[in-house]
């Protein structure tokens, strides 16, 4: 990688646009960076740093990159190209940006960052673009370097107080940078991985070995008492578990066998008992029960024979029902033709009820008669009927008539109204018309004017405010042309002070032995001395500096007066000479009038909708009144018509209508006598029909009752039985019978009359022995149960037991492999003597390469005195690996950097800087590093060490290097002519390029 150009706008403590040219402070292999402290040396590195990664190096990040210094309208800004890879690339980055607003009035915005990659076409010879991604340019350039930004940083921008500290540091603190500078990550990764799987495999373990032990714990749960060994008080994880598991395990089961053995021969001879208690149960239980039996059908046959009188009563009351069963169906037609008759009847009297007093001794002849006479009278009305319908019909079309006549007379009113009135409404609407088209003419010529009013009234506000920014910026200008006169004037009188003591400052360098600078003589016997107010060169160099920071000053605010003053003369020639009070009445006068004038068009198109909609509107009235004009003159006509054809119908109905309203009242009454006549004359005859109907039924009961041999039929009627009481009656009988049957019968049975000549039977005794057999029945049973329960659960835990076991076996031969895999690179294992982590036996190696190349420069810095070498030996209680030794040639002993002095701490720094540099390099991939950086630390050096600092640096031209120092150190300008001055100053600071 070689830089050639970096050019920096707005960044750090540089306000204006500064550039580097690399290419020419690289050819002489040793370039200078110096400057005051705080001018910004370090500034031109973070700006290299942002151009590749977008982001200034790890101790300086978080603060703004933006110059304080920089104008609010000029963009930060780093442009950095190089070569890499054999590509001429061009790198440029934008941090964020608080800008001011450019439009909507005072405020500021954010502009995103921005970045710039693009890649020099030699055969075209013109830039070419790549990529405007921060993420694309990130990857691209990382990859082409083949490092970090911390390694850049670390290898190309050699801190050497970084270095310092790496020299004294302890394995921990080595290890962390090493880690970051070699991506060791890996091994890490590794690390962490086997601690993670042993873990794991450990989880795993203890797991089983818990699932294991709460099994034993079930199993010594579902044992109970019957084992007085207990379980093996071990943990999840102690050796030997599952062996002693599965041992109590099997001695819990052969107990377990043994018990239910014993339960199964008790539960079988409390069964034998249970029987024969059962047998004497039985046979005590049938006696008892004989007994009873004979005792109930005594006691049933007492109470037969206290009920034999009503038997023998029930009996004859259901002889005499039998007999009146005959007389039955003669009583039934009695009943039915009687009720018949008396509906018939009533019937008769509610229809002669509704005829006049004329057809009361009617019989049902003469009812029928007049309702025949009656219904002729009806018929003849049909035709007196469809006239009345037809007057109620015309006098409805008359009505119609004289609604649509009133409509009608109300729309030839409203449409003669409203035509009176059309040539003002036609007026009034073509006047608004005209008003609102003068109106938008109007508002069109002020549009015209009111812009360049409002750019007038603009410029006479900038005009009034640059008047007082040139006032005061002239008198900045006067201020800073007398600072700049008195500084000048001072540094002129330093100047001449000193050149009159320059001979003290000359004989302040000579030494006895060597030769006068001025005269070459060797002796010096009356050399000048110094006076009072003697000048040094600081001082005057001091007083320059300010001199000339006061000129540029001066400048500055000369060139803002003219600024100011051109702006003034623009502003002034566009507003004119009016007052800006007076330009701001004017254009709120046009703003004024714009706005009535644009509101009175605003009302143009409404207005000629409104003449349309009117002229329309117009149109249909004038139709309306023509046809209601025509309907009018058709239905006179009409009318008269319907009139003569009513007065014809009104004579025919008065005849017809007799003494009733209407027709249609005089048919309905002529209806209702047709009914009420018919109906009577029907019941009469029904009435007459069941009366003859009744004396049939009265002489055939008679018959019937005397031939059933009741005097009367009243006494058959009485004597006869309905339905529920003839069942209830027999099933009395019927229930005597079976009873006295079933007494008999029981008290005929031998084995009965045998056991109730036999003692009581004592049933409770026997029943006590039963259940007191079957009581020990079920305890043994339930013993024999528990115990095939307990030998059922024992042989279904010993066998998940095992199970478990035989599953382990693998997972504890892996915990086991892991776990020795894992102590072993992360330093623990007895079998790691030097407690060496994997990550620091690689960084060991690395730091062993790093050693051996700082070696070579080491050697050279100290004149062959001190060599770098790699210790593993541990230091105190920490781990080994990452020891640092120095070699001291002159007394032959090892001893600890930690205890360098500052100058050799600097050069065994450097020199440990550049080894890793090599290093780091050709880890990443062998990309060349054509450009170095060293920041800082030559100050700490003697004059001999320094040259020889510089010998070794300037031998990296061998490998086409060229080294940048950052120092401030007076004495490198003198030794390296290619330098690169960083100057602060009140407006910033700027770079200067020069060499020699």
């Amino acid at each position: 990688m070689r830089l050639h150009r970096l050019h920096i706008t707005a960044f750090g403590p540089f306000g204006g646009s500064q550039e580097v040219d690399f290419d020419d402070l690289s050819a002489a292999g040793l370039f200078l960076l110096h400057g005051p402290t705080g001018a910004g040396k370090t500034s031109v590195l973070d700006a290299v740093c942002f151009a590749l990664y977008g982001s200034v190096p790890g101790a300086r990040q978080g603060g703004s990159l933006r110059s304080d210094h920089a104008l609010a309208t000029t963009r930060t800004e780093v442009t950095l190209e190089l070569t890499v890879a054999g590509r001429r690339l061009e790198l440029t980055r934008q941090p964020p940006w608080e800008r001011p607003k450019k439009k909507g009035g005072p405020g500021t915005t954010v502009d995103k960052a921005q970045s710039w990659l693009r890649e020099y076409d030699a055969p075209a010879g013109s830039w070419k673009d790549l990529s405007r991604s921060h993420q694309e340019i990130g990857e691209e350039i990382t990859q082409l370097l083949g490092m970090s930004r911390e390694q850049f940083c670390q290898v190309v921008l050699l801190p050497q107080g970084d270095f310092a500290r790496f020299l004294r540091a302890d394995a921990e603190a080595r290890g962390k940078l090493l880690g970051r500078l070699f991506d060791t990550r890996r091994f890490a990764a590794v690390e962490q991985r086997l601690a993670e799987l042993r873990r794991a495999a450990e989880t795993q373990v203890r797991a089983g070995d818990a699932e294991l032990l709460a099994d034993g714990h079930r199993m010594q749960q579902a044992a109970g008492d019957i084992v007085e060994l207990p379980l093996p008080d071990l943990s999840p994880g102690d050796p030997g578990l599952a062996e002693s598991v599965l041992e109590w395990a099997a001695i819990a089961r052969s107990t377990a066998r043994e018990r239910f053995t014993v339960a199964h021969c008790a539960q079988a001879a409390a069964e034998s008992a249970q029987a024969a208690a059962h047998h004497v149960l039985e046979d005590v239980r049938e006696v008892a029960r004989l007994q009873r039996r004979f005792a109930e059908a005594r006691e049933r046959a007492a109470r037969l024979e206290e009920r034999s009188g009503a038997h023998r009563e029930a009996q004859a009351r259901m002889e005499r029902a039998r007999k009146a069963e005959a007389v039955a169906p003669a009583l039934g037609l009695r009943d039915a033709t009687e009720a018949e008759h008396r509906r018939a009847a009533g019937t008769e009297a509610r229809a002669r009820a509704l005829l006049s007093e004329t057809f009361a001794d009617a019989g049902a002849t003469g009812l029928a008669a007049a309702a025949r006479k009656a219904a002729e009278e009806l018929g003849g009305l049909e035709s007196a009927r469809r006239a009345e319908h037809r007057i109620a019909e015309l006098a409805d079309e008359r009505d119609v008539l004289d609604r649509q006549e009133r409509a009608d007379e109300d729309v030839l009113h409203d449409a003669g109204t409203w035509l009176a009135e059309w040539d003002a409404t036609r007026s009034d609407l073509r006047t608004r018309i005209e008003a609102a088209q003068e109106a938008a003419t109007r508002a069109e010529q002020l549009t015209v004017q009111r812009e360049p009013a409002r750019a007038r009234l603009a410029a006479a506000r900038m005009r009034d405010q640059l008047a007082g920014d040139t006032d005061e910026a002239h008198a900045r200008v006067l201020a800073a042309r007398e600072h700049a006169t008195d500084a000048r004037a001072h540094w002129l009188d330093l100047k001449e002070q000193r050149l009159k003591g320059i001979a003290a400052e000359l004989a302040a360098g000579l030494m006895d032995g060597e030769a006068c600078a001025v005269c070459g003589a060797t002796e010096h016997p009356a050399p000048a001395r110094k006076v009072d107010g003697h000048v040094g060169q600081q001082a005057e160099e001091t007083a320059l500096a300010a001199y000339q920071r006061a000129d540029e000053q001066r400048t500055e605010e000369e060139r803002r007066l003219g600024v100011v003053r051109e702006a003034l003369a623009a502003a002034t020639a566009e507003a004119g000479d009016l007052p800006t009070g007076q330009l701001a009445e004017l254009a709120e006068e046009l703003e004024r009038r714009h706005a009535e004038a644009h509101g009175a068009a605003s009302g143009l198109h409404a207005a000629r909708e409104a003449l349309v909609q009117a002229e329309r509107e117009r149109e249909r009235r004038l139709a309306a009144q023509q046809e209601a004009a025509r309907r009018v003159a058709s239905r006179a006509s009409l009318r008269d018509a319907l009139d003569r054809e009513r007065s014809s119908l009104e004579g025919e109905l008065t005849q017809a209508r007799g003494s009733a309203g209407s027709v249609a009242a005089r048919a309905a009454q002529l209806e209702r006598q047709v009914a009420l006549l018919t109906e009577a004359a029907d019941a009469a005859r029904v009435a007459a029909d069941t009366a003859q109907r009744l004396k049939d039924a009265d002489a055939r009961l008679a018959d019937a009752a005397f031939r059933a041999g009741f005097d009367t039929p009243s006494a058959a009627a009485d004597a006869l039985l309905d339905d529920a009481a003839h069942r209830d009656l027999q099933h009395r009988l019927d229930a005597w019978q079976q009873e006295e049957a079933a007494v008999r019968a029981v008290l005929a049975e031998a084995e009965t009359t045998a056991a109730a000549g036999q003692p009581p039977a004592d049933l409770q005794a026997a029943e006590q022995a039963a259940s007191a057999a079957g009581r020990r029945v079920r305890e043994a049973g339930s013993a024999r149960d528990a115990a095939g329960r307990r030998c059922t659960e024992l042989d279904r835990l010993t066998h998940r037991a095992g199970g478990a076991v035989r599953r382990l076996g693998p997972l504890r031969e892996e915990y086991d492999r892991v776990a020795r895999l894992a102590t072993l690179a992360a330093g623990t294992s007895a079998d790691n003597e030097r407690k060496m982590r994997l990550e620091s036996y690689v960084l060991a190696a690395r730091l062993e390469q790093v050693a051996a190349a700082a070696t070579t420069r080491l050697a050279r810095m100290s004149s062959g005195r001190y060599t770098l070498v790699h210790s593993a030996d541990r230091a105190g209680r920490g781990r080994s690996g990452l020891g640092l030794h120095v070699v001291d040639a002159w007394t032959g002993r090892e001893r600890d950097t930690a205890t360098l002095s500052g100058g050799e701490t600097f050069f065994a720094s450097l020199a440990l800087a550049l080894g890793l540099a090599d290093v780091v390099t050709d880890e990443a991939g062998g990309v060349r590093l054509d450009t170095l950086f060293i920041d800082e630390g030559f100050g700490s050096l003697d004059d001999q060490t320094l040259d020889e600092v510089l010998d070794v640096l300037d031998s990296l031209r061998e490998r086409d290097r060229s080294v940048g120092i950052v120092s401030h150190v007076a004495d490198l300008r003198r030794r390296i002519h290619a330098q690169l001055e960083v100057v602060k100053g009140r407006s910033g600071s700027v770079v200067r390029q020069g060499g020699g």
